[in-house]
């Protein structure tokens, strides 16, 4: 093994600990040479000459008073010091060139993220969505879920919310109606024969989604006597009850925007044109405290246009 000279400049203090960072450039190099095995080709990656590589590894050398290298007849190689130093950076500089790489790739795609509930994203976004990704196909859009229960936290760009409107920090515009309407899988009315009546409904099995208060508010609006046994399973959320629904379990009362495609294909039937309104719809929410992107803004005119056509 061939002993280094030092070098006064980068020599560092010898006792006890090196006292200062090692000098970066040099240790660019030397990762080179070693994950390359040529100091030709360090040379081509790095542009620069082969001999500027050969002094940047001896000022790194210099530094760590150690021979990283040693001739192997004409050829330069790796000595045990040096092939040890070099796994132990190899993970440091896969790193950095990873996290470069994610960066580049964020600023090359220009994301925006939605958060929204399952069935507003099954039943009414993705079925529209294609048309905004042929118009922006440089804009990445990333879809997360929104837990309409609990809005405290939520870093998406923008959210599609459900309830009254009125959430802390939020600005908020009504995109659609949330009224409800009663509905039945076509198989189901195979099965117990058309429903011609409100009054039919009393002997029907109901489903219910979320809340078992909605099909009573219903009965009255109607002014029809509710059924003596409110009964029939309930459902914690919209995307359950459809495949309740879907499965013939029962009618059930579910928001019409967000099944316009079955009812459309005829899978499942609107009994009666007799909305209820709770009180509730879908609401567009972007964050008080913070400037929309770009991308944001073209998402968030896209969903405002497709309001405007449906209202």
């Amino acid at each position: 093994m061939r002993k280094t000279e030092q070098s006064p400049a980068v020599q560092p203090a010898l006792s006890g600990a090196l006292t200062h960072d090692p000098p970066l450039r040099a240790v660019r190099t030397f990762e080179a040479i070693a994950r390359l095995g040529s100091v030709t080709l360090a040379a081509q990656e790095l542009a620069i000459s082969p001999s500027a590589v050969s002094h940047q590894l001896r000022v790194l050398e210099d530094f760590l008073q150690i021979a990283l290298t040693e001739r192997q007849g004409r050829r330069l190689i790796l000595s045990q010091q040096g092939r040890d130093y070099y796994r132990s950076i190899r993970s440091a500089f896969n790193v950095l060139r990873q996290a470069t790489e994610h960066l580049v790739e964020q600023a090359q795609t220009r994301q925006v993220t939605i958060s929204l509930i399952p069935l507003f994203g099954m039943g009414w976004f993705i079925p529209r969505l294609p048309t905004f990704v042929r118009a922006n196909p440089q804009t990445e859009i990333n879809v997360v879920y929104a837990n309409h229960r609990n809005y405290l936290s939520d870093a998406s760009d923008m959210s599609i919310r459900f309830g009254n409107g009125q959430w802390a920090g939020y600005q908020s515009e009504r995109l659609i109606s949330g009224k409800m309407v009663p509905v039945a899988s076509r198989a189901f009315l195979r099965l117990h024969g058309h429903i011609d009546t409100p009054e039919q409904l009393q002997q029907m099995p109901l489903l219910h989604d979320e809340e078992r208060s909605t099909w009573p508010q219903w009965f009255l609006q109607q002014n029809v006597r509710r059924p003596a046994r409110m009964s029939g399973p309930l459902f914690e959320d919209g995307l359950l009850t459809l495949a309740a629904v879907q499965a013939g379990l029962g009618c059930a009362l579910m928001r019409e925007p967000l099944i316009a495609s079955y009812l459309e294909s005829g899978e499942l039937v609107k009994l009666f044109d007799l909305p209820i309104d709770d009180g509730r719809h879908y609401y567009l929410c972007v964050r008080q405290d913070s400037e929309m992107t770009e991308e944001g803004k073209l998402l968030q005119n896209w969903l405002r246009m497709h309001k405007s056509v449906e209202e």
